[in-house]
């Protein structure tokens, strides 16, 4: 079961009067110098003034209207839309399903419509009444928050009658706007500092509202469940040109594993795969690795495993222009975060890069790297290092296996390694969504009765980009002389190591 203890709203909400009675009875300066911190923190004000209402809550003992106390992975979403906001660049955040995501982007643009003057905020979704209407809708959440902040955060004369219309919320000191679009109207009103698309892998008609959209605003952040990967959304998600924040069900103290076992027993399979685990392979009959064996790997940290054995490198090398070289660092059940090289580097600069990787951690036992392309060069150069010369590994992973019976090629041999080693609990893979696409989308098919995986160019064609951070990972399954032992795995392990993970 969980260890979250809800908080006690009765406290929660007395602890704020105490701070707001503080704060009124401050001089001026002092009450400047709070909104101005406020200005700045805008978690900080979400989680101190935020209310939210949700009547499931009295099912379980709370009031239906309760503070809104951000988790830290709700902290970093805050963090990470003023960032995309701040440099003016769009942004996907992709989701579990029952989040809290609308109430979070409603508190957003909240704080900016107080604190950032001749803003505007703006959402959209494919249907009306999910922009404005009831109290599923994303606009009756932000006129709940402001009415529920202290009068003396709320504009000096703001009046919800006078000040509200329908998809329209103006602020009367400083001019900044909440608006709403629906359906093929998005994007089609005034420019926005910044865009929410709620829903984003369900529109109608994604590619005219994407055109819309890039005239309207500098900062898009399309947000949803996934839908398959048949839509633009999916292919945003996977190209690898925008920021990604996946907000997960095991990011949610208030979730456990019987709350997600309850998601199972009464879910269709593909919800839960699809809205639950964020697993946008759930309608891909053929992908080789599931998503939630990545996204348990995710949510352990270097504290949850012994690493032991054989230390090795994966070494990918870029291919063509849009191309990324990786190395990829394992020794036993652990993978540390990647190292990921934009461009491509010629045989002698990816060589020293790799050397000086390989002593940072104290010299390694393997450098394997796939000879192909620049990867030739770069392997010609690393066997001229008095250092590494014995321990590098060139292969051919195209190449046919011999009497393996089993896979087609190395290629294939080393990705059942990989989805074995994943299997075989305990194991840590960085967090980073780049990897869990690439991971996840992986096809495989089967050839004169042998295991065969999609070439890079297929996988390509329908991903929109090299799979480099997963085959830089699988390299390092090509060699598996001495493997080390896979060690013990208490229980209370689980849940180490979460500030490392995120």
């Amino acid at each position: 079961m969980s260890e979250y203890t809800p908080p006690s709203v009765p406290a929660v909400l007395a602890e704020r009067a105490q701070r707001l009675q503080k704060f009124r009875a401050s001089a001026p300066a002092e009450q400047a110098q709070v909104l101005a911190f406020y200005r700045d923190h805008p978690a900080q004000f979400i989680t101190d003034w935020g209310m939210t209402f949700d009547p499931r809550n009295v099912e379980i003992g709370l009031p239906a209207s309760i503070p809104f106390l951000l988790f830290p992975r709700q902290i970093e979403f805050v963090d990470w839309t003023y960032e995309r906001w701040r440099c003016r660049e769009p942004g996907l955040a992709d989701k579990s399903r029952d989040m809290g995501v609308s109430w979070l982007i409603a508190a957003i643009a909240v704080h900016m419509w107080i604190f950032y003057g001749g803003t505007i905020v703006a959402f959209g979704s494919r249907k009306e009444e999910l922009v404005d209407g009831d109290p599923k809708s994303l606009l009756w959440k932000v006129r709940y928050l402001i009415a529920h902040l202290p009068r003396d955060f709320r504009p000096a004369g703001y009046d919800e009658r006078k000040h509200s219309q329908k998809m329209r919320i103006t602020n009367p000191v400083n001019g900044s706007v909440i608006n709403g679009e629906s359906g093929d109207n998005i994007g089609r009103g005034a420019r926005a500092s910044l865009y929410f698309v709620d829903e984003a892998a369900f529109l109608e008609q994604p590619d005219k509202i994407e055109a819309a959209l890039s005239q309207a605003t500098n900062c898009q952040i399309d947000v949803s469940t996934p839908n398959g990967s048949g839509n633009p959304f999916y292919r945003k998600r996977h190209s690898g040109r925008v920021s990604v924040f996946t907000l997960h069900w095991r990011d949610d103290p208030r979730k456990d594993a019987a709350w997600y076992a309850k998601q199972v027993a009464e879910l269709d399979p593909i919800v839960v795969a699809a809205e639950i685990d964020i697993n946008y392979e759930a309608s891909v009959s053929n992908a080789w690795i599931d998503g939630a064996l990545v996204e348990a790997a995710f949510h352990r940290g270097p504290a949850d495993v012994e690493a032991i054995g054989l230390k090795i490198l994966g070494v990918d090398a870029a291919h063509f222009g849009d191309d990324t070289s990786v190395v990829t660092y394992r020794r036993g059940r652990l993978v540390t975060p990647q190292w990921v090289f934009k461009g491509q580097l010629d045989g002698v600069e990816l060589a020293a890069r790799v050397i000086a990787i390989a002593d940072d951690l104290g010299g390694v036992d393997q450098i394997v790297i796939e000879l192909d392309g620049p990867g030739v060069s770069c392997h010609d150069q690393l066997r001229q290092s008095d250092k590494y010369r014995s321990r590098v590994k060139g292969v051919h992973t195209g190449a046919r296996r011999g009497s393996d019976g089993k896979h087609y090629n190395l290629r294939a041999q080393m990705w059942a390694r990989l989805k074995e080693w994943l299997q075989e609990e305990p194991n840590v893979l960085p967090r980073c969504g780049e990897l869990k696409a690439e991971l996840t989308a992986m096809k495989y098919a089967y050839k004169d009765g042998l295991l065969l995986m999609e070439k890079k160019s297929e996988f390509k064609k329908h991903v929109h980009r090299s799979p480099d951070r997963a085959d830089s990972l699988a390299l390092t399954f090509a060699h598996m002389d001495a493997a080390p032992p896979r060690p013990a795995f208490t229980p209370h392990q689980r849940h180490g190591a979460a500030s490392w993970m995120l």
